[in-house]
């Protein structure tokens, strides 16, 4: 798989240029584009945490087969027994909207209280449809299906919270690049 080309882009550039995030994992490399058409503040928010590298050296620290990969926290750059329940130290408010929650959306993770989301999301690796207008999708998968596949087949095991859903070896987040999305169609 040839690895997009990933040019930095200029923060105070105009918003209006559509971006992509390139992730890189430790199981490999998966892109998403943004929906900035029905959750721009959503998108700023997740492209200035990675544009600070807020992302970087995370994991994905739930993942629940068949159901999505939950990653964000900063809490998982370490083996804290709290992930799960970090954060950026604020959080915004949601953008539910009519977007499906299908394979590759990605979503805003979030307590009871809609308004809780921060840094954490998820990208659903199967239907999840009883999660829209609850949850705030802000982008989809465009490349990286079977690295996908591949991070929400690793074995779990039973979390701290009763749930099947820790992985067994950590999947890595070594870095989240924000691209051009016009560049990765070159």
């Amino acid at each position: 798989m040839s690895k997009p080309k990933a040019k930095a882009t200029d923060s105070s550039a105009p918003s209006s240029e559509a971006v992509a995030a390139v992730i890189t994992t430790t199981a490999g490399e998966i892109v998403v584009e943004f929906w900035s058409d029905v959750a721009p503040k959503t998108v700023e928010n997740f492209v200035k945490l990675a544009k600070e590298g807020f992302y970087d050296g995370t994991a994905f620290h739930r993942i629940v087969k068949g159901f999505m990969i939950q990653g964000g926290d900063p809490l998982s750059k370490k083996d804290d027994p709290r992930v799960g329940t970090g954060g950026p130290g604020y959080q915004i408010k949601a953008e539910f909207n009519d977007r499906p929650h299908v394979r590759g959306v990605l979503s805003m993770a979030r307590s009871q209280n809609p308004d809780s989301a921060g840094s954490q999301f998820f990208i659903c690796l199967g239907d999840a449809t009883f999660l829209d207008r609850q949850y705030t999708a802000f982008g989809k998968l465009i490349k990286g299906d079977d690295i996908l596949g591949k991070i929400g087949d690793t074995p779990t095991q039973v979390s701290g919270g009763g749930e099947k859903s820790k992985p067994t070896t950590r999947v890595g987040v070594e870095k989240v690049e924000i691209v051009p999305l016009a560049s990765l169609s070159a």
